[in-house]
């Protein structure tokens, strides 16, 4: 289909017109659940063809999701109509020449294609693990397709399908929060992330109320997920870093050593190449604490005197070329030392231990304060704490400041005062106002996870990929009255 339009360009404007053409079949399934009951199964598949076309030094996109012959012919005769209209584009990059692809996209055909009750059982096992407490949630499966073909020869395909559930479990109007992504359905355990949300609320019953100030914490997986998704879109997108906007200096060391971020787009559910037909690759953001790389798309490229990394996308206009599911490194790994030396730690359990850092979560006795169970990659973290917060989640968060990344948000889902190594008392949500970089500064980084969770986003179906980490202050600037 994408080299059919391409022909029909040919044919219809003569061989001085470049064009390129990207064809996809997209599939969402989305099975949501309120009260403890599904309430709403919906499937959306959508067929689409995208033309951008570059005429006598103009260019102009037009797009169908009739894919009829005649539609295409149409999306081919509006689409150079509207390039006749447009002013000239001294920005146009030119077509991406041939190039192989660089591998594959996570697909799995039982994903991809999972039915209704497939995800209602994972609801079902989400829904009786939290012990009659109110549940609510989703559990998503998605599927994408698609071809690239542009007038210079380029010609790509790919697959990849992912899965995601995400959860809370609530009592007496506290939430508990259980996040998981996966490149395979069978990988999400609803029952797991059922006791998880559960056992959450029921640590957050009577919260306290704390001062606002400066803490150190211990992160979530679930609350370095926002971290990461506002470093990649304010910080390290081509278009940001161009204009002077973003925090980024390349060469400099602007993080802890411990820090190694990677932008991967082979290893979450996105396509193998882009929509301008660069294939897609690792791309090494920050190595060692030391900024190394921004993500590109053609223009941007173009403007910096580099190449592509593979980052176009239809929202580029707007947010740039930005990173597709960021990784930080879990301590262990080859590229980031952990500060703690935890790495070589023999008692560290797997990312499914569990073990209590507080009192019973079920509460052992009158007076005492329940704390919630947490994965013994967190607890190690929490035991060299002598008095901070685990926090769960971030939600709201909003840039104040792009060259410093100065975001201001609320806690949510779950907060805990540690004192001597342990978890305890819940705490009520603060607002905090924070430089992300800052918080992740040359000896802010106090310690980082051996094990790694994936963070579904909110909006499509790539994942953030992070362990949970220790940082030696968060700012907290309001609190629960104020």
């Amino acid at each position: 289909m994408a080299g059919q339009v391409v022909e029909l360009v040919r044919r219809i404007a003569g061989g001085h017109a470049q064009a390129e053409v990207n064809a996809t079949h997209s599939a969402l399934a989305l099975t949501r659940f309120a009260n403890s009951y599904i309430h709403q199964n919906v499937t959306e598949a959508t067929d689409t063809v995208t033309l951008r076309l570059h005429l006598d030094g103009r260019t102009a996109t037009g797009s169908t999701t009739v894919t009829s012959d005649d539609g295409l012919r149409a999306l081919v005769e509006r689409t150079l109509a509207a390039a006749r209209l447009c002013p000239p584009d001294p920005t146009w990059p030119g077509l991406a020449p041939p190039a192989p692809l660089g591998g594959t996209a996570p697909w799995d055909g039982a994903t991809a294609y999972a039915s209704p009750d497939e995800r209602a059982q994972r609801v079902r096992a989400f829904v009786d693990a939290a012990g009659g407490l109110t549940t609510a949630g989703y559990c998503r499966t998605t599927r994408l397709s698609g071809a690239f073909a542009n007038s210079a020869g380029q010609a790509v395909s790919g697959r990849t399908a992912a899965a995601a559930m995400d959860g809370i479990a609530r009592i007496d109007g506290v939430d508990g929060l259980a996040r998981l992504a996966a490149p395979r359905l069978a990988e999400l355990d609803g029952a797991v992330l059922g006791r998880r949300a559960a056992d959450k609320a029921r640590a957050g019953t009577a919260p306290v109320e704390l001062p606002p100030g400066r803490y150190e914490v211990v992160l979530e997986p679930t609350a370095v997920a926002d971290v990461l998704q506002n470093l990649a879109r304010y910080g390290f997108g081509g278009k940001a870093y161009n204009e002077r906007q973003s925090f980024a200096v390349l060469g400099a060391e602007q993080f802890d050593p411990s820090v190694t971020l990677v932008d991967d787009a082979l290893a979450t559910a996105a396509l193998p190449f882009d929509i301008e037909g660069t294939p897609r690759r690792s791309v090494p953001l920050v190595s060692r604490g030391v900024t190394r790389t921004i993500t590109h798309d053609r223009q941007r490229a173009a403007e910096a005197g580099v190449e592509s990394t593979g980052h176009a996308s239809a929202t580029a206009r707007y947010w740039g070329p930005i990173p597709l599911g960021m990784r930080l490194e879990p301590a262990g790994s080859p590229d980031s030392p952990d500060p703690d030396s935890a790495a070589t730690d023999p008692t560290a359990a797997g990312p499914n231990a569990t073990g209590s850092t507080g009192a019973d979560p079920t509460g052992s006795g009158p007076g005492e304060v329940p704390g919630p169970v947490v994965d013994a990659d967190t607890a190690r973290l929490v035991s060299g704490v002598r008095r901070g917060l685990l926090i769960t989640d971030f939600w709201y968060t909003r840039v104040l400041d792009p060259r410093t990344l100065v975001v201001t948000g609320l806690t949510r889902n779950g907060v805990w005062l540690i004192e001597d190594g342990e978890v305890g008392t819940a705490v009520r949500d603060f607002r905090f106002t924070q430089s992300y970089p800052q918080a992740l500064a040359p000896g802010a980084v106090l310690g980082l996870g051996r094990h790694t969770a994936r963070q579904p986003d909110s909006w499509d179906s790539i994942w953030w990929t992070a362990p949970p980490i220790r940082l030696a202050a968060w700012n907290f600037t309001g609190g629960a009255s104020g």
